[in-house]
């Protein structure tokens, strides 16, 4: 039972069902499936007017074998037919379906964390060199592309293998793999669903940042909630450490632009009915389905590549830079998460053992403790969940619970969330004033476009501290530790 109305003409039929949770109930939009939940505290939830996010939260209880609540965690913003924070499951055996709009173009975009056993004061002066060094050894930008060219065949095997066939090539080692969300390779990938255009967009742009919210983020660690946590993952206070989020580039987006137009084309063939075209979507079991979900693995497995290599190029500018062997830097990968993801999984709902596809768009997987999936270590912990917050803020290391696996299907959110459009922050804010305030806060930061500075600037994203504390309050994810950035690279 809801405790309180929101008072609002417009949220009329919205109720709150707690501090950190609002119901969108069925009756919100006729045609819905089931009810929404959407993770917000009341400043959070206000600030949701300014898009049409809820209304997206609604639409997506239109979708066929929708199971469970449609869900929306507390980074929720508008984006392609699902909102950004969207988490949608279906009930494959009951013609569920999968919407290339739940998952999104930049097919497992993720973040990987990677801790040195360098302290904050040892490389305090040289973050600027750092910095500058990694700027000349990762292409980033819109476009840019890598030294790494793929012959087809070599393409090919990235599209199978993911993160495997860049440690088969000697970038990284197989704890990295143990240490990545599935192994950092989806199984059943299917290269032939993929367009030449996308193959050879792929082909040029392994081992690169690219564009946007894209970064390498260098941080040391200034809180810990969790010590036994923390110490099983080898993280201490002072402890340098470093983010790396990017995704699949422009394979992911062309693999996107490409299935959705063949997908459109099932709302007719399967009489399926829902509100928004972006929402088109195919039964799972159909060939037009699966068509998808093996090209989209293909995707997500050269993200996982992408961010192995990255990963390696950031080991060799940092033992080069600061003139240290493999043992002095012992860089180790704590895990790599993806965000924007389809998965078929096993979930336990109202006491039965189902097959669903969770979609997760902008949302992280937070699998808790004891889920075969995961490797010893984090059977005990729970899953590691990594959320990036914005340049001059801070970020986060959380686990997963048990309690996400009751109630979002083990998901959490990906980050803090944007508050400003690209545009509107293209047209309010000043670079130049943006880079004064970072480096008065001793960040050093370096972009590809003066642009990137304002569309990626801490005002336009939402307060990171009170997303994470929505996520944990409500029990779906448990803090571990945050770092504050000290070095920056934007796309």
């Amino acid at each position: 039972m809801a405790i309180d109305h929101l008072g609002k003409t417009m949220t009329s039929k919205l109720q709150r069902l707690d501090e950190f949770r609002v119901q969108v109930p069925r009756n919100y939009k006729p045609g819905m499936l089931t009810h929404g939940i959407i993770y917000a505290n009341q400043q959070i939830f206000n600030n949701l007017f300014k898009d049409k996010a809820i209304e997206q939260v609604a639409n997506t209880a239109f979708l066929p074998g929708i199971i469970g609540p449609a869900l929306a965690m507390p980074d929720i913003h508008w984006g392609y037919g699902f909102p950004i924070g969207g988490v949608v499951a279906t009930d494959i055996d009951k013609s569920g379906v999968i919407s290339p709009g739940g998952v999104g173009f930049d097919i497992n975009c993720g973040v990987r964390l990677l801790k040195t056993q360098l302290h904050f004061e040892e490389i305090q002066q040289k973050i600027p060199e750092l910095i500058k060094n990694l700027y000349h050894t990762v292409p980033a930008g819109v476009g840019s592309t890598s030294k790494f060219k793929l012959k087809l065949k070599d393409a090919q095997q990235v599209f199978l293998n993911g993160a495997a066939w860049a440690v088969d090539q000697g970038y990284g080692t197989l704890a990295d793999l143990e240490n990545t969300e599935e192994n950092g390779w989806m199984k059943n990938a299917q290269p032939e669903n993929i367009s030449e255009h996308a193959v050879k967009r792929g082909q040029q742009q392994l081992g690169t940042l690219g564009s946007g919210n894209h970064f390498i983020e260098i941080q040391s660690i200034e809180k810990i909630y969790d010590q036994q946590i923390a110490a099983n993952f080898g993280l201490k206070l002072k402890q340098i450490v470093v983010m790396i989020h990017t995704g699949s580039r422009g394979l992911g987006h062309q693999i996107c632009t490409d299935q959705i137009k063949l997908i459109l084309g099932c709302l007719k063939k399967y009489n399926i009915q829902v509100p928004d075209r972006q929402l088109a979507c195919a039964p799972v079991n159909s060939p037009e389905g699966q068509a998808y979900l093996g090209a989209m693995r293909c995707a997500a497995n050269y993200a996982w590549a992408n961010r192995q290599i990255i990963m390696y190029q950031v080991i060799q500018t940092f033992k080069q830079t600061l003139k240290l062997t493999d043992n002095q830097l012992k860089a180790e990968l704590v895990y790599d998460v993806a965000h924007n993801i389809a998965k078929i999984e096993q979930h336990i709902i109202n006491n039965k053992k189902l097959n669903v596809c969770v979609h997760r768009k902008g949302a992280t997987r937070a699998f808790g403790p004891g889920q075969s999936e995961l490797n010893a270590l984090h059977k005990q912990t729970g899953q590691p969940v990594i959320i990036p917050g914005d340049m001059g803020t801070c970020s986060y290391l959380l686990v997963g619970t048990d309690s996400a696996m009751r109630e979002t299907f083990g998901s959490t959110c990906h980050g803090a969330g944007r508050i400003m459009s690209r545009s509107q922050a293209i047209r309010t804010l000043n670079s130049k004033q943006i880079l004064r305030e970072l480096n008065n806060k001793g960040i050093t930061v370096i972009a590809a476009d003066k642009q990137i500075i304002c569309e990626e600037a801490p005002q336009a994203y939402k307060d990171v501290k009170q997303v994470i504390d929505i996520v944990a309050a409500a029990g779906i994810s448990k803090k571990v530790c945050r770092m504050k950035p000290l070095g920056v690279i934007k796309g």
